[in-house]
C-alpha cells in the first residue's frame, strides 16, 4: 500500500513512517508548512498529487492548556482538518486512519471505557477532537479513528522526558518531584499504535477504535518507574490535580478498553509495564537521551 502520514515531524508521526516502511509499505511524510490541514485546497492538493491508498493523520493541536484561549485556533486544525482530509480521502477513494483522545470523555467514570460509551468532553481541546471525529465520519465512511492516551516515544515532548529532565534537577537540588495521583490512565508507546495500525488499515472494519496499552496507573505511579527505570535518584512524592492547577480540566479516570479491537481479534496492544520496560531499555542502549 502506498501511505501518506500527515504530521510526519511529531511524536506519533516519525514512528508512524518508520514502523509503516519497515513493514515494507510505500510511505510519504509531509507536515506543515508543506501542508496546512485547516485549508481544504491545501489538503486536496497534496492528496491529489500523492495518490495514496492511506492517509493517516498525525497533525493536531495538541498543546491543552493552550486550546482554552486558542479556540478557533483549536477547531480549525482537529475539527475541520479532519473533515478536510477525509473529503479529500473521498475523492481519490482512500481510507483514513485519524488520531482522536482520551479526552473526549469527561473523565468521571469508575470503569474503563469502551467505544460506544457516551462522549462528554470538558476542555477545548476535548471537544475540538470529538468534532473531528464527527467532521470525518461525515465525509467519509472508509474510515478509522483511534482514540489513544497517554502517548509517549523517542521524539518529540511527553511525560517521560519531563519526568527524566526534572527527576535528574532534583537529583542534584535535593527538591522532591510532585506527582499527581488522582489522574488514572494508560501510558501507550507511540510504537505500539504504528503496529496495531498495520493491523488495521488493510481491512474494511471501519469506525473508533481504542488503542491504548493494557492495564492503568497514576501520574505517580507512572512517574515513579520513569525514574526507576532510568536510574535517577529523586525524591517523589504525591500531589492532588487541585494542587497542581491547570486551564485545562483534565480527566479524572481515562482508561480506555480496546473493545472493538478485541471483538475482532485485532487487538496487540501489551500491557504497560511491559511495553515501557522495553521503550526504557532501547532508549538507555541508545543513548539518545543522555
Amino acid at each position: 500500500m502506498k501511505i501518506l502520514v500527515i504530521g510526519h515531524k511529531g511524536q506519533l508521526g516519525t514512528d508512524m513512517c518508520n514502523v509503516m516502511k519497515d513493514a515494507k509499505h510505500e510511505v510519504e511524510g509531509i507536515d506543515f508548512p508543506d501542508i496546512d490541514i485547516t485549508s481544504f485546497d491545501s489538503v486536496a492538493s497534496v492528496v491529489s498529487l500523492s495518490k495514496p491508498n492511506v492517509i493517516v493523520n498525525c497533525a493536531a493541536f495538541t498543546a491543552v492548556n493552550d486550546c482554552e484561549t486558542k479556540q478557533e485556533l483549536a477547531y480549525a486544525v482537529n475539527a475541520d482538518g479532519a473533515g478536510n482530509i477525509g473529503r479529500a480521502a473521498a475523492s481519490i477513494r482512500a481510507k483514513v486512519l485519524h488520531i482522536s483522545t482520551d479526552y473526549v470523555f469527561s473523565g468521571v467514570a469508575a470503569s474503563p471505557l469502551v467505544e460506544t460509551d457516551p462522549c462528554e468532553p470538558q476542555s477545548v481541546y476535548g471537544k475540538s477532537k470529538l468534532a473531528g471525529e464527527i467532521a470525518l465520519a461525515k465525509e467519509l465512511k472508509e474510515h478509522f479513528i483511534f482514540r489513544i492516551a497517554w502517548l509517549y516515544g523517542a521524539n518529540g515532548n511527553n511525560f517521560v522526558k519531563t519526568i527524566c529532565r526534572v527527576g535528574r534537577e532534583r537529583s542534584v537540588d535535593g527538591k522532591a518531584l510532585r506527582v499527581v495521583d488522582d489522574q488514572f490512565g494508560t501510558p501507550t508507546w507511540t510504537v505500539d499504535v504504528c503496529r496495531q495500525a498495520l493491523q488495521v488499515i488493510g481491512t474494511s472494519h471501519y469506525g473508533i477504535y481504542h488503542c491504548t496499552s493494557q492495564g492503568e496507573c497514576s501520574w505517580l505511579e507512572f512517574a515513579t518507574r520513569i525514574l526507576q527505570q532510568f536510574g535517577i535518584r529523586a525524591k517523589i512524592e504525591p500531589c492532588t490535580t487541585n494542587e497542581y492547577p491547570q486551564p485545562a480540566p483534565r480527566p479524572a479516570y481515562s482508561v480506555l478498553d480496546n473493545a472493538k479491537l478485541r471483538s475482532l481479534a485485532l487487538d496487540v496492544m501489551p500491557d504497560w509495564e511491559e511495553s515501557f520496560d522495553h521503550f526504557a531499555a532501547q532508549i538507555k542502549a541508545s543513548g539518545v537521551w543522555n
